[in-house]
C-alpha cells in the first residue's frame, strides 16, 4: 500500500489549476468529470503521488457540502492497494467504519471506496485500486 493522491476540495476548480499549475510548476496532466459524485477533479503528477483537485458540479454534492461546511483544503488521502475488496474485507472484519461496502468507479481509471473520518484521526481514508 501506498499514498496515490492526496484529495484537495476547492471552490472553483479553473481558479486552483491555475494555481496549482504554478505551485507545482507543472501542468495538470488530467481533468475528467465523475458524474455519478457530481464532481470535476484535476490531477497533478508529483514524483510518483498525485494531487487530485476536486471541484463540485452541483450545489447538491458531496464536495459542495464540504467546502460550505469546512471551507476548501484536505479533502481525502488514497492509498492505492493491489486488492481492494479483500482490503475492504479486511477492514470490515477490524471494525472500521466502511462509507462503501463495495468499490465504486471513481476518477482516474480506479476503483475507489472510502473509510469513515472517524476512523482516520478526522481525515477521510480512500482506498484505490487500478482497473484495466
Amino acid at each position: 500500500m501506498h499514498i496515490d493522491h492526496i484529495g484537495i476540495a476547492v471552490k472553483d476548480i479553473d481558479q486552483a489549476v491555475a494555481n496549482y499549475e504554478k505551485l507545482l510548476n507543472t501542468p495538470c496532466y488530467k481533468r475528467e468529470t465523475v458524474e455519478s459524485e457530481q464532481v470535476d477533479t484535476a490531477f497533478f503528477l508529483n514524483d510518483k503521488s498525485k494531487v487530485e483537485l476536486l471541484g463540485a458540479t452541483s450545489e447538491d454534492s458531496v464536495i459542495a457540502k464540504y467546502v460550505a461546511k469546512k471551507g476548501e483544503g484536505l479533502h481525502h488521502i488514497a492509498f492505492e492497494v493491489d486488492d481492494i475488496y479483500a482490503e475492504l474485507a479486511r477492514l470490515k472484519s477490524e471494525g472500521y467504519t466502511l462509507l462503501n461496502e463495495k468499490p465504486k468507479k471513481g476518477a482516474d481509471n480506479k476503483l475507489v471506496a472510502f473509510v469513515h473520518p472517524k476512523d482516520g484521526n478526522g481525515v477521510l481514508v480512500e482506498l484505490c485500486q487500478s482497473v484495466g
